[in-house]
């Protein structure tokens, strides 16, 4: 049998977890889920934000832009980076793993399809023996020239 310190012990760690989650630096249980909650709205709206723009880099590209969309966001260590295409983009991929690599960003987790669209949702550090610190804006030019330079080479 489970006592009530027991649960009150699980509960308070349970708490601290999801205030570290989420950034909080409340100390009472009320203001931790509140807390969380607005992280939670905050990353719903991320996510219907990225939805849009997917679906708008797909509209747009059927009509005039065959090249890919790219997206990059700052997360706390690292970046966000999604590429996608309407269109299969063979080797691709090798030229933005070269740009990662050439800008010192580690890839933590990728997830890529490639069959018959591109899609490439990846999560980038900085490389720790870097000096310069890397921001969303030198990762998105990164990426759009890699972009470019692929373009060039499938004409």
């Amino acid at each position: 049998m489970v006592s009530r310190e027991d649960k009150r012990a699980a509960l308070h760690e349970k708490l601290q977890l999801l205030r570290s989650i989420t950034n909080s630096h409340a100390v009472n249980k009320t203001t931790i889920i509140v807390d969380a909650s607005k992280y939670i709205a905050e990353l719903k709206q991320k996510v219907e934000r990225l939805n849009r723009d997917i679906s708008s880099a797909a509209q747009s590209s059927n009509h005039q832009n065959p090249l890919p969309m790219v997206t990059v966001e700052t997360l706390d260590k690292g970046f966000l980076i999604n590429v996608f295409s309407d269109n299969s983009c063979p080797g691709l991929l090798v030229s933005l793993l070269e740009a990662f690599e050439e800008l010192g960003l580690n890839i933590l987790e990728a997830r890529v399809s490639c069959t018959n669209s591109f899609r490439l949702q990846a999560v980038g550090g900085e490389d720790d023996e870097q000096n310069e610190s890397i921001d969303a804006q030198v990762v998105k030019r990164a990426v759009l020239q890699a972009i470019k330079n692929w373009s060039d080479q499938q004409e």
